[in-house]
């Protein structure tokens, strides 16, 4: 068993202020998925990061040096180069001799306007195509996905899975955030949960089904990212948007009118 990747009590804190992660233990083995569910500030991306070698911890230990493919979780675009140019520069930088693995890619993605359209002029989501094919480029012994599946369409949805996978079979590593547990247990060999820095295991539950978004008024109490349940939240003054998995929604509004919170809108996502 090659271990990749392993933290141990790592820690990471900006300034004086509280504490993003707060003793994460993680090990990523050569040939495993893993999946990293949070809300919004819950630490994910700062995580990855530390990861993907893009930043220090400020506590505790990281061991290995993998080579990496990182997809952050919104691509930095606004580039004049077309989508073909700037993958086949990229693949020349890590020094890459064939780059005909461009145009597969950029062809198995479907991207939309086509290989020369400039970066600058792509949607999220196809902008999100682009970075998702630099990352799988060079081939890394660990590929890291920052909320991946995340403004895709259908079909490159299914192309994800797909990259996913293989990237597995050759015997390298995934690490992928999301909001969604159906997500991460349908693609994840392992998945982990991330509640204000603090990382554990989750077990596999039965999460089929879609989420639903519950938009609260209030004034009430309690803080929705300490709620398990809870996937992403949004606030607007007295306003919170919950996103949780539909089996888990009326314990969810149950909790929320307990809490003085009035229910305005129920709807699926």
């Amino acid at each position: 068993m090659t271990v990749l990747v392993e933290l141990a009590g790592v820690g990471k804190r900006f300034g004086q202020g509280d504490p993003v992660l707060d003793g994460v233990d993680l090990r990523v083995v050569a040939g495993r998925v893993i999946g990293i569910l949070g809300a919004n500030g819950s630490g994910k991306s700062t995580l990855l990061r530390i990861l993907a070698g893009l930043s220090r911890q400020s506590s505790g230990t990281m061991t290995g040096q993998p080579t990496v493919g990182y997809l952050p979780d919104r691509f930095p675009a606004a580039q004049r180069m077309g989508a073909r140019a700037y993958l086949r520069h990229m693949g020349r930088i890590h020094g890459l001799a064939g780059l005909s693995e461009v145009d597969v890619l950029l062809d198995r993605l479907a991207l939309v306007g086509g290989p020369r359209m400039p970066l600058r002029q792509l949607s999220k989501g196809n902008a999100q195509k682009v970075g998702l094919a630099q990352a799988v480029l060079v081939r890394p012994d660990l590929l890291v996905l920052d909320e991946p599946w995340s403004g895709l369409d259908a079909e490159a949805h299914d192309v994800l899975g797909e990259l996913v996978a293989e990237t597995k079979e050759r015997g390298a590593s995934v690490v992928f955030t999301d909001h969604r547990p159906a997500i991460a247990h349908e693609h994840a060999d392992e998945v982990f949960r991330i509640v204000r820095g603090k990382l554990s295991r989750t077990e596999q539950v039965d999460v089929r089904g879609p989420d639903v978004r519950i938009v609260l008024d209030g004034p009430g109490e309690g803080d929705w990212l300490d709620e398990p349940d809870v996937l992403l939240t949004k606030s607007t003054g007295e306003r919170v948007e919950l996103t949780v998995p539909a089996p888990r929604s009326d314990a969810v509004l149950l909790l929320a009118l307990q809490r003085g919170w009035s229910v305005r809108e129920v709807v699926p996502c």
